[in-house]
């Protein structure tokens, strides 16, 4: 019998990814993948961990010596940017991330969710340059992507929230750095060559869509940070109506490299947002 794929052995060092729910999430075989081909004796390992057992896990996994770093997925990233020690100044920013590396002092966090949605944009050939954008959600993810928006040049910004107090908090984060760039939004994507969806809607089969789909038109670009199913119901409804799409596997595809950069501390990193 042949046997292929990653067969850890009494060395290999785990990186897991901590998530509720954590079956949609393709970290653990496109990591392990990349590590491998590095020659990396690592694997990324899915952890289902509940919001209130969040703090003893990180406390836990810090003790376990072959525990690497981790990454972090919805709804976790807001609470563990608190659980670091140390953060970069992306994350800083944005309060939130998305992965975190073990020092001796405790965890470093980094949030790369911006630079791997604009990353994966760019992939499918869309530059955000001069266009004009809608981001429908602005959690720890959809923070990151609308910092990265900016930072690539959009013309503006609209930012659609059913949290009110979040959407404005980071509305007025970003205004001081964009100032005249950045307003509420809404669920009509009218308008705007962008329509970017970082909410989790669309993975589960009741769900909602996030904006009006009726009013989208074959000019805009559409994008969707859900992985799992492989073509989320929005972007599915977007190409029938001809608009480019990305879906959540291009957000993922554009950042596996950086994280694998920042886990393995080659090279160290600096989340420096200018």
């Amino acid at each position: 019998m042949q046997i292929t794929g990653v067969i850890p052995s009494g060395s290999t060092r785990l990186f897991p990814v901590l998530g509720d729910p954590i079956a949609q999430v393709r970290s653990p075989s496109g990591l392990t993948r990349i590590l491998a081909e590095r020659g990396d004796d690592s694997v990324c390992v899915p952890m289902h961990v509940s919001p209130p057992d969040l703090p003893k896990v990180f406390e836990a996994l810090h003790a376990i010596r072959n525990v690497g770093g981790m990454l972090i997925t919805v709804p976790h990233k807001n609470a563990a940017y608190a659980l670091c020690q140390m953060r970069t100044d992306r994350a800083d920013f944005v309060r939130s991330v998305n992965v975190v590396r073990k020092t001796d002092d405790g965890w470093i966090g980094d949030n790369t969710d911006g630079l791997g949605y604009l990353n994966g944009l760019e992939r499918e050939g869309f530059h955000v340059r001069e266009r004009r954008a809608l981001l429908v959600g602005c959690g720890g993810a959809g923070s990151a992507i609308a910092l990265e928006i900016m930072i690539r040049g959009a013309a503006g910004l609209a930012i659609h929230d059913i949290d009110i107090m979040r959407r404005d908090a980071v509305i007025a984060a970003l205004t001081q750095r964009f100032p005249g760039k950045i307003t509420i939004g809404s669920a009509d994507p009218s308008g705007y060559d962008l329509v970017a969806n970082a909410t989790p809607l669309g993975m589960l089969p009741d769900d909602p869509l996030p904006v009006d789909v009726s009013r989208l038109e074959a000019w805009q670009f559409v994008a969707c940070v859900v992985t799992k199913p492989e073509i989320p119901p929005l972007i599915e409804e977007a190409r029938k109506r001809g608009c480019g799409t990305m879906t959540g596997r291009g957000m993922f595809d554009g950042q596996a490299e950086t994280l694998v950069e920042f886990l393995l501390a080659r090279p160290a990193p600096s989340g420096d947002i200018p």
